[in-house]
């Protein structure tokens, strides 16, 4: 079995932050979690393993997954950050 350390970094307006390295989030909506069988007191998901949206930016259709039919905020959501430094010190 392996280890896995997880670091967390707060910064809130109680916090103050040293460094003033922009960051960029991208979020990326993975399996859905609906549960189908939930009136009947089971579980069970359709499989659908990622969001893709059956409509533009900006309009209803982006919230709809194209694969299942389910509305975004049943799948997963995962957020990535990345620090952005500058190496021209």
């Amino acid at each position: 079995m392996k280890n896995h350390q997880v670091v967390v970094r707060r910064n809130g307006p109680d916090r103050k932050s040293t460094v003033s390295a922009p960051a960029v989030q991208t979020v990326r909506y993975v399996e859905c979690q609906k549960n189908h069988a939930a009136s009947i007191g089971g579980h069970a998901v359709d499989g659908c393993r990622e969001f893709m949206a059956s409509g533009e930016e900006g309009t209803t259709g982006a919230l709809i997954c194209a694969a299942c039919g389910c509305h975004r905020n049943f799948h997963r959501r995962e957020v990535e950050t990345e620090v952005v430094c500058d190496s021209s010190d």
